[in-house]
């Protein structure tokens, strides 16, 4: 059995917290709380993630270094913990390519015990109880969703949990956000599948103000969609429910984000929350039977280019509704986006419609070499753009970029000695 250790953040710095942040002392004060069989608690890696970007917030960190620090097994799953960070405001995303993250006035928040900050932890639910949630619409707190529909219908944007404004595009001849808010109403689960970067995720987001995800990737277990025990600080062990039990209890949406990069196995947990019984059995708490409250919704992301991602049959036919989401480059330009480089990637997009390459720059892609042309200048931004290309594709990309560009130019690299 394992014991309560205290956190490792080995190589931290100094620097000064943002105003009303604890010094780096006090936020590396907590225990870290683990389950009998060793595995971390709920929540216990974003609280050593926080921590970590807490003890020097002006620092700028990526995955691989903060995993290393802490002593996580993985870099991937360090940063799942940041997404979570960043979507709650407690981290902020420096960088796109690599990506580096940095704390926030309220990173403090987040290396509190519990659940993600802002989010009640459930109580043990009570088979036959109504759901503490008012909203029958499914569609999350009725003041926000109702902000929200009226600024779809007046053709404006809806705004993130990060602050940011999502522009609905059509859907069925509806704005993409009111056509999943009527998917959820009539119980119809759905898949979004397409490239990285695309906004599948500030689509759900933008969608369910009531939002709980779950970051998929192959180290995924049952225990996070349904909980565990966990040590508290007492010694003593107590059981934490999971974002699956969560979101059936409260009657929210869950986003199973990569879903197809989670175990077969694993996503079964799931399932029978999802058809006609909306129930689960949680074996590793006293064999207790979770029943689905109004509202109860399941939705999921899938990224088929990514290496290890699998839509199994049983997976595919839990979700009646499979909606491709690919870049809306009529967007980017909305957004100031250099208009070459916008056809440059359409050109691209065409290319792997037909099959001819594998890759286009998508609107991450674009966001970022607007950022990298104020920083650095429009020639290093397309030097970039040629570089995070797949090396199979690389050739092609710089090829469409001189047609656009009007010259030929290499892979971003550093130079002579100045």
């Amino acid at each position: 059995m394992s014991t309560t250790t205290p956190a490792s953040l080995a190589g931290i710095g100094t620097t000064a917290a943002p105003p009303g942040a604890p010094s780096a002392t006090s936020a590396m004060e907590f225990a870290v709380r683990r389950t009998p069989t060793g595995r971390l608690g709920q929540g216990e890696l974003r609280r050593q993630v926080a921590a970590h970007l807490l003890a020097d917030p002006a620092k700028e960190y990526t995955p691989g270094q903060i995993a290393t620090a802490v002593g996580a097994r993985s870099a991937g799953a360090v940063a799942n913990a940041l997404e979570t960070l960043v979507a709650g405001g407690h981290a902020q995303l420096t960088t796109a390519k690599p990506r580096r993250f940095r704390a926030t006035a309220t990173t403090a928040e987040a290396t509190k015990s519990g659940p993600v900050p802002g989010r009640p932890h459930p109580a043990p639910p009570t088979p036959g109880a109504p759901s503490s949630r008012t909203a029958s619409s499914g569609t999350g707190t009725p003041g926000a969703a109702a902000a929200d529909a009226s600024a779809v219908e007046a053709g404006g944007g809806v705004r993130r949990p990060n602050g940011q404004t999502y522009h609905p595009r059509a859907l069925a001849d509806l704005p993409d956000v009111t056509a999943l808010r009527k998917l959820r109403e009539a119980g119809v689960a759905a898949l979004l599948y397409g490239p990285p970067g695309t906004g599948k995720t500030s689509l759900v987001e933008a969608a369910f103000p009531d939002l709980i995800t779950v970051a998929g990737d192959g180290d995924t277990a049952v225990a996070d969609f349904v909980g565990e025990y966990t040590q508290t600080s007492a010694g003593a062990y107590e059981f934490v429910y999971g974002p699956l039990v969560t979101a059936m209890t409260e009657g929210a949406c869950l986003f199973i984000d990569d879903a197809t990069l989670i175990s077969p196995k694993v996503l079964a947990v799931v399932y029978p929350a999802m058809d006609g019984r909306r129930q689960i059995t949680v074996k590793a708490h006293t064999g207790e039977t979770i029943t689905a409250a109004d509202g109860f919704y399941v939705i999921a992301g899938h990224n088929p280019g990514v290496h290890g991602a699998v839509l199994t049959e049983a997976l595919a036919s839990r979700f009646a509704a499979q909606i491709k989401v690919s870049t809306d480059y009529d967007l980017a330009r909305t957004l100031k986006i250099d208009h070459r480089v916008v056809r440059v990637a359409r050109n691209l997009a065409a290319q792997v419609e037909s099959g001819l390459i594998g890759w286009a720059p998508q609107l991450r892609e674009l966001i970022a070499y607007q950022k990298i042309t104020r920083v650095l200048g429009t020639d290093a931004a397309v030097a970039n753009l040629i570089g995070i290309a797949p090396e199979e594709d690389r050739d092609e990309v710089a090829k469409v970029i001189a047609t656009v560009y009007g010259r030929t130019i290499k892979p971003l690299a550093l130079g002579r000695q100045l």
